[in-house]
């Protein structure tokens, strides 16, 4: 994971087809990010071995997006003891609902949070782990603004 500070795990392959647009815009910003594909439905056991690893890095800031019933987030956040941004995709017969609810109906003690529903919840999730990071990096402020003003457009 070398210096990138944010890790975005994603469910399945399916996710990251759905949300290509938004990971050129990552790389366009030149956002360092680490990008992994865990079923937390499926490889429970490699999730959490990633988690731990997690843990043991730099790193300040999980985006865990996933749909359906995505356990995803509230997996991770049950590992780690940093910031957890979980990004329900609005896919499936409730469009997201599902998902959402999902995500904010962890048990109290898990801290987790949700910027909101498919892209556009990825993207703000992006926002908010940059916030994150500029608390103690002032370069990752320019990179929200720039980021945000690419938005009012």
């Amino acid at each position: 994971m070398g210096e990138k500070k944010i890790v975005i795990i994603l469910g399945s392959a399916r996710d990251e087809k759905y949300l290509e647009k938004e990971f050129k815009l990552l790389e366009e910003f030149n956002i360092p990010y680490h990008k992994e594909i865990i079923s937390a439905h499926r490889d429970p056991e490699r999730l959490r071995r990633f988690c731990i690893k997690m843990k043991k890095e730099k790193i300040e800031v999980v985006i865990a997006v996933s749909g359906l019933s995505s356990a995803l987030p509230g997996f991770i956040a049950s590992y780690v003891d940093i910031p957890v941004v979980g990004v329900p995709l609005d896919t499936g017969i409730l469009k997201g609902i599902e998902s959402l609810l999902s995500i904010v109906e962890v048990p109290r003690g898990i801290g987790l949070v949700s910027t909101g529903l498919g892209r556009k919840g990825f993207i703000n999730a992006v926002i908010f782990a940059l916030g994150i990071l500029s608390l103690k990096d002032e370069k990752y402020k320019d990179l929200v603004k720039k980021i945000k003003l690419r938005f009012k457009k």
